[in-house]
């Protein structure tokens, strides 16, 4: 089994073995509950104010995961009320990548939020005491998901942003290219992780329009249920199984 056609592709080359693909996929058929009780002082929690806009980072803070360009893109919107919220932590790879997107934030206004640690894979509380909240707690918060990567394995974020019904910025990383862009999903699209003037106003063009947000996130959404939802890989199982 591979998680991508490359692989796929790649394994054949190699070792002229025959893979199956089973990609990421997601519980589509049970769309994700509206926030609860749980997430009512999460804004807060986080230092925003009414009216402030969030572009979500929910990556690692790892160099391949191009977090330069979310800061790129947060300053040339020009919109103090823009702030960047990265979700998860830094450390993969050790701290420095982290320190240079703080100075280059600085250095391009931005206002970067680093909260990874107020974020894990489930709700809870830190040692300190401290309220924690599940990762997928942010989504509902982004007015953008910005997913600049250079390289992924598939792109389990991607499907993520989808299942929230959030707009998406993508880099056309490879897996992207072969596997996810041909389905026919809808998000603002750059290459080689060079943001264009384009993709800049195609942004501020849904940060500006929520009913077309709300159009093209049922697209993306019915697509993404088509092709990664749980059903959709149940024949692939049920075959590897019978065997």
């Amino acid at each position: 089994l591979v998680i991508n056609s490359l692989a796929a592709r790649e394994l054949q080359r190699r070792k002229g073995v025959l893979a199956d693909l089973l990609p990421n996929i997601f519980d589509y058929a049970h769309p994700p509950e509206p926030p609860d009780d749980y997430v009512g002082d999460l804004r807060s929690t986080l230092g925003l104010e009414p009216g402030d806009r969030v572009i979500l980072q929910p990556t690692r803070v790892i160099p391949r995961k191009n977090i330069e360009l979310s800061i790129d893109l947060v300053a040339r919107l020009a919109d103090p009320h823009i702030k960047l919220v990265i979700t998860h932590h830094a450390g993969d790879e050790g701290l420095d990548y982290l320190h240079q997107l703080r100075g280059l934030a600085r250095k391009r206004g931005v206002d970067l939020r680093y909260v990874a640690d107020r974020f894990a894979p489930m709700r809870g509380t830190a040692p300190d005491g401290t309220k924690v909240y599940a990762l997928w707690d942010a989504y509902p918060l982004a007015d953008l998901v910005s997913y600049p990567s250079m390289i992924e394995g598939f792109g389990n974020a991607f499907l993520e942003a989808i299942y929230f019904r959030r707009p998406l910025l993508v880099n056309r990383y490879e897996v992207y290219v072969a596997d996810l862009a041909p389905k026919g999903f809808q998000c603002v699209e750059v290459a080689n992780g060079m943001l264009t003037d384009s993709a800049v106003a195609d942004v501020r063009t849904l940060l500006s329009h929520p009913a077309r947000v709300a159009l093209q996130a049922e697209h993306n959404y019915r697509i993404a249920k088509h092709y990664y939802s749980f059903e959709a890989v149940t024949p692939l199982l049920e075959r590897l199984m019978a065997q």
